[in-house]
């Protein structure tokens, strides 16, 4: 439900979360990291704006993958050069990425094959025992030190309720300090973060300390 709802939203989306620089931040960092042509995998592409946009045109071979049409559509548009699939990221790196999804190049036979991943407000839309398991396995998709940028919304919170945009979502997030050790957990070590005050422009939601955190894989 949670997928129809972004399919309805569409490019609103935008229209409330007008301000990127952490997402910039996060996505000019991948590129000081890595070499040209690097394969990364972005969980929750939404529009492709400006993640995947930043990624490709900086030379990294990028991988979206959402599972609302209407996001992939838009996403296609936004940045054509980039490579997307329509998938439940709970299914990355498990059989049912070929079985249920048809996308056997993000299932097991895809381990370590991605430099990079990027996860940015993707991960607050599953329930917080979801989390650490997703987690596990963008992982596994990791090569040995592969890095992961994350944006994840400052709070205590699983699977709210909240109104946005004429629907009702349900959100996850966590104080800064379990989200570290969530992700230390996963299998991350955090090299940096850094936090931005925000209020979402064109909605009910109350202003939120958006938190970006750049991670490495631990081996």
């Amino acid at each position: 439900m949670q997928a129809v709802a972004f399919d309805t939203i569409g490019a609103r989306y935008g229209e409330a979360f007008p301000a990127k620089a952490g997402q910039l931040e996060c996505g000019g960092w991948l590129l000081r990291q890595l070499e040209p042509g690097a394969p990364v995998l972005d969980v929750g592409c939404g529009t492709g704006d400006p993640t995947i946009l930043q990624l490709t045109q900086g030379g990294l071979r990028v991988t979206g993958i959402d599972l609302s049409d209407g996001m992939l559509r838009l996403a296609r548009r936004t940045a054509p050069a980039a490579a997307y699939h329509r998938i439940d990221m709970y299914d990355l790196a498990t059989p049912r990425a070929e079985m249920a999804w048809g996308a056997p190049q993000l299932g097991p036979a895809a381990a370590g094959s991605f430099a990079a991943a990027t996860a940015f407000f993707s991960l607050i839309l599953l329930p917080q025992d979801e989390i650490p398991v997703v987690l596990g396995r963008i992982r596994e998709l990791l090569r040995p030190g592969g890095l992961l940028a994350l944006g994840m919304v400052e709070a205590d919170l699983d699977h709210a309720p909240l109104p946005f945009l004429g629907h009702e979502i349900k959100i996850s997030g966590y104080l800064r300090e379990e989200l570290e050790q969530t992700l230390a957990g996963a299998g991350f070590a955090v090299e940096d973060h850094s936090g931005h005050p925000y209020a979402p422009a064109s909605t009910a939601l109350p202003p939120e300390e958006q938190l970006f955190l750049r991670c490495r894989r631990i081996d």
